[in-house]
């Protein structure tokens, strides 16, 4: 029976009562085997295959490190409709585009895009990031490089690194400088992005502590604000991967470590 019931709940993704229905059998008790077998969360198991999701972890920093992109539109100068209101954000918008003089193919007001390209150690979560205005193969080389500088400055040495199926990841530049540098390329499977979940869910931990955390007059505040809060999420934000410890505790030696 508690087969049946855990088939039921991964393959179908069926709740307690639905369950019971096709059982003949108290909800309640199928909630029990559900808690007990621990996939009473739908977050726990995985949608597309239905198995519960196999969480892992490098056992040393440079194992493994994580790259993407993350999107934000620019920031008109005097702020954004989602601290000023839409109209008035709307005007700064076409303020900012009239004066940079940016138009979309439809000829209507841009102020464009800041591609944020992050880079996360596997087993420590130290992160680093850069602010670009392109997600282009070039661009994406640039910034592993800086990375890969960045975390050898902190005693890491870096063996692999796991992208999406993005085009940047895909090209000969990105092969080729990977291979200059020494480092096993990989890539996520195709729809999955849960393979590169630890830097998916740091891009939601740098939206709501620093893009969308307070008002910013300006792209340019919140570009400068960024440097300021990935030391604060590196060197004293308590993380639970870490056991309530910053990401820089599972690193030795390193300058400021504790500044």
């Amino acid at each position: 029976m508690v087969r049946k019931i855990v088939h039921l709940r991964w393959k179908q993704r069926l709740g307690p009562v639905q369950i019971a229905g096709q059982l003949a059998m108290p909800a309640s008790t199928v909630h029990a085997v559900l808690t007990r077998c621990r996939i009473n969360r739908l977050t726990h198991i995985d949608r597309a295959t239905g198995e519960p999701i196999r969480r892992y972890e490098h056992d040393r920093p440079g194992a493994m490190l994580h790259v993407d992109v993350k999107k934000y539109g620019n920031i008109p100068d005097g702020g954004g409709w989602r601290y000023v209101g839409r109209a008035q954000g709307e005007r700064h918008r076409r303020s900012t585009a009239h004066r940079t003089g940016a138009r979309n193919t439809h000829y209507d007001p841009r102020i464009g895009t800041a591609f944020v390209h992050t880079v996360i150690d596997d087993h420590s979560r130290v992160a680093y990031a850069e602010i670009r205005d392109d997600e282009t193969a070039l661009t994406a080389v640039d910034v592993l490089q800086n990375a890969v500088a960045w975390f050898a400055e902190r005693g890491i040495t870096t063996e692999r690194v796991l992208s999406d199926n993005g085009s940047a990841y895909k090209s000969h530049a990105w092969r080729d400088a990977c291979h200059q540098l020494g480092i096993r390329p990989k890539k996520t499977r195709p729809y999955r992005p849960q393979t590169n979940g630890k830097v998916e869910r740091f891009h939601r931990t740098m939206t709501d502590g620093w893009a969308k955390r307070r008002f910013y007059s300006s792209e340019h505040a919140r570009r400068a604000a960024l440097p300021a809060w990935l030391h604060h999420y590196n060197h004293h934000r308590p993380h639970t991967a870490t056991k309530g410890q910053p990401p820089i505790t599972r690193l030795t030696n390193v300058p400021g470590q504790y500044s």
